[in-house]
């Protein structure tokens, strides 16, 4: 979930920029610092938006710079458990794909991603099933339902997000318009 909040940090200003300590040098500071990193109170830090306040400098022994803690406005990405998200695959393997969303990717399992048995294609770099001619691969939209999450705060890259998209109403864009038909196909019958 994307959110805008209201954050205080320090920034380190450097000696050559001390005579010009203002709100947009305090922004690109705090932009440099936080902008992709990820915390597991706030989520990842998408964009530093308006810095409100620049408290007093204070020097510390041995360092060059002077610190400054500063408030600011941030656009935030925390996904949520069970929060369904709308996402693109930005990688197929044997095990499953990896669903962009936001600033982080999924996993979505191979057993998470439907009814039907998928196996990996490597030959076209995607999960094919062999019961129908259903298939998901590389920039494919998907929707699925955040069903684990690890945040690594030092190494963003490692957090760990598992995916869902068995649950009716989930699942590869185009799939869900097929069973929207077919269940308006099958209520016609009736």
């Amino acid at each position: 979930m994307y959110k805008r909040v209201r954050l205080k940090d320090t920034v380190e200003v450097p000696p050559r920029e001390l005579a010009n300590v203002t709100p947009e040098l305090v922004k690109k500071l705090l932009q440099d610092k936080l902008e992709g990193r990820m915390d597991e109170d706030v989520g990842s830090v998408v964009s530093v938006v308006n810095v409100h306040d620049i408290g007093q400098g204070a020097v510390l022994p041995n360092r060059p710079g002077v610190y400054y803690e500063a408030e600011f406005d941030a656009v935030t990405f925390d996904p949520q458990m069970q929060e369904v998200v709308d996402g693109t695959v930005v990688e197929t393997v044997e095990f499953g794909a990896f669903v962009g969303i936001g600033p982080v990717d999924g996993l979505l399992h191979v057993s998470q991603i439907s009814n039907e048995y998928l196996a990996f294609d490597s030959e076209n770099q995607r999960l094919a099933s062999n019961e129908s001619d259903r298939a998901l691969g590389t920039d494919d939209a998907v929707r699925a339902r955040i069903v684990t999450k690890s945040i690594d705060e030092r190494n963003p890259r490692d957090s760990k997000i598992g995916l869902t998209a068995k649950q009716p109403g989930l699942g590869k864009h185009g799939w869900l318009e097929e069973d929207r038909q077919e269940r308006q196909a099958q209520a016609g019958e009736s």
